[in-house]
C-alpha cells in the first residue's frame, strides 16, 4: 500500500499526531482485508484500535518529524511518516508488554489488554491466564507489524538500509532496558546509578534519542550532527522520566490515567527512590525497605488491618516527600548525555518556520 502525505504539514504536534494515526488505521484496515477470512484477527486489530483511540502523547513519531527537520528544509517525504507510524506501533507492542510484566489495571484511562481479554472470558475458570496469554499474543503482532510497515515501495532499498542499524539499536536498547527495570524491581533502592541506567536505556535512548537519529539519518545526517541531536535528546529524555516518575507517585490517576500506586506496589528502583532512600533518617528507611514493593499497598489513611497485611501508601509517601522535588536535585550518574552537544558540535536548524514545536 502506497501512502501519499501532505508536504505542507508543519510541526504542530496535533497535525503529526493526525498524519500518524491515520497511516495505522489504514495499516490495520488493510490487515483486516487481507486476512478476512480470519474472523478472530478483529480481535487483534480491535484492541489495537483502541490503544490508539485511548489517546497517548506521540512523542516518538514528533521527534522523528523534528530530526528531519533539523537537518534539511526540504518536506519530510513518506518514508518519515511511515518510520513515525511505525515507532508508534513499536510502542503500542511496548506497552502491552510491559502491562503484563506489571499486572497494570490500566493503560491510559482504560484497562489494559489483558484485563479486557479476561472480561471476554469470564466464564472460563483460566480466564486471567487467558487474557495475559492473549495479550502477549497481541504485543507480539504489534511488534512485528511495527517492521511491516515498512516493507513498502515508499521506502526505497538506500533508505531501508539508512534506517535499518538504528532500528535494531532502539530494538536491543529498548530490551535491555526492561531487563534492568525487571531485575531492579523489588530490590532495596540503594543504587542510583542502576536507576539512571534503566531511565537512559528504557527511555532516553528508545524514546528520545533514536527517533531523532531515525528522522536526521533520512535527511542525510552526518556523525556529528547525530551526535548534536543526542545532546538535545539525553538531558531531555533524563527530565522526562525524572518528572514521570514524580506523576507516578503523586500524580492524579483521573490525569495521568494510571494509578499512582503501581510504582510502590511493584517496589520500581527509580531514581525519585534512590534519592529518597538515600536522603532518608533511620526509620524512614525501615518505612521504604519495608513497604515498597508490598502489592497490597492502599491508599485508606487510618483503615484498621492485620500487622503486615496491606499497606497505607501514605506513609510511605511521606517518606518520598512530598512531590515538590525539584528535578535539580535528583542527582546520579547522568551517563555519556551530560558531553555530548556541547562546544564543537555542529549546529543545528531551528525547525521554527515551518511551524510551532512542542513536545507533548
Amino acid at each position: 500500500m502506497t501512502t501519499t502525505a501532505d508536504t505542507s504539514l508543519t510541526l504542530d504536534p496535533a497535525v503529526i499526531r493526525a498524519a500518524v494515526e491515520k497511516i495505522l488505521y489504514e495499516f490495520l484496515d488493510e490487515q483486516d482485508r487481507i486476512a478476512s477470512g480470519l474472523a478472530e484477527l478483529a480481535v487483534f486489530t480491535g484492541l489495537l484500535r483502541e490503544l490508539l483511540d485511548a489517546g497517548g502523547k506521540r512523542i516518538r513519531p514528533l521527534l522523528c518529524v523534528i530530526g528531519w527537520h533539523a537537518i534539511t528544509g526540504e518536506p519530510p517525504p513518506i518514508a518519515v511518516w511511515r518510520v513515525a507510524a511505525a515507532l508508534e506501533l513499536f510502542h503500542a507492542f511496548a506497552l502491552i508488554h510491559d502491562d503484563v510484566m506489571d499486572n497494570s489495571a490500566t493503560r491510559r484511562g482504560r484497562p489494559t489488554a489483558q484485563h479486557t481479554m479476561a472480561t471476554l472470558h469470564t466464564g472460563r475458570p483460566d480466564a486471567a491466564t487467558l487474557g495475559v496469554s492473549t495479550a502477549i499474543l497481541l504485543g507480539d503482532l504489534a511488534f512485528g507489524w511495527s517492521y511491516e510497515l515498512l516493507h513498502t515501495p515508499d521506502i526505497t532499498p538506500a533508505q531501508a538500509a539508512v534506517i535499518r542499524p538504528h532500528l535494531n539499536a532502539l530494538r536491543v536498547e529498548t530490551l535491555v532496558g526492561q531487563y534492568l527495570d525487571l531485575t531492579a524491581t523489588g530490590r532495596p533502592a540503594t543504587d542510583p546509578d542502576t536507576a539512571w541506567r534503566i531511565i537512559r536505556y528504557k527511555t532516553t535512548l528508545y524514546t528520545f534519542e533514536r527517533p531523532l537519529h531515525l528522522g536526521g539519518a533520512l535527511a542525510g545526517a552526518t556523525p556529528a550532527q547525530l551526535a548534536a541531536l543526542s545532546g538535545y535528546a539525553l538531558p531531555l529524555g533524563e527530565a522526562f522520566q525524572l518528572r514521570d516518575d514524580l506523576l507516578g507517585i503523586y500524580g492524579n490517576p483521573e490525569e495521568t490515567g494510571k494509578s499512582n500506586l503501581d510504582d510502590l506496589r511493584e517496589g520500581k528502583q527509580t531514581v525519585l527512590v534512590a534519592t529518597a532512600a538515600a536522603a532518608a533518617t533511620v526509620p524512614q528507611q525501615r518505612t521504604l525497605d519495608r513497604h515498597l514493593g508490598n502489592p497490597r499497598s492502599d491508599r485508606r489513611p487510618g483503615r484498621q488491618r492485620a500487622p503486615g497485611v496491606a499497606l497505607d501508601a501514605d506513609a510511605v509517601k511521606t517518606g518520598l516527600g512530598d512531590g515538590s522535588v525539584e528535578l535539580g536535585k535528583l542527582k546520579g550518574k547522568r551517563g555519556a548525555g551530560q558531553a555530548q552537544g556541547q562546544a564543537g558540535q555542529p549546529e543545528l536548524r531551528s525547525p521554527g518556520r515551518h511551524g510551532s514545536v512542542g513536545v507533548p
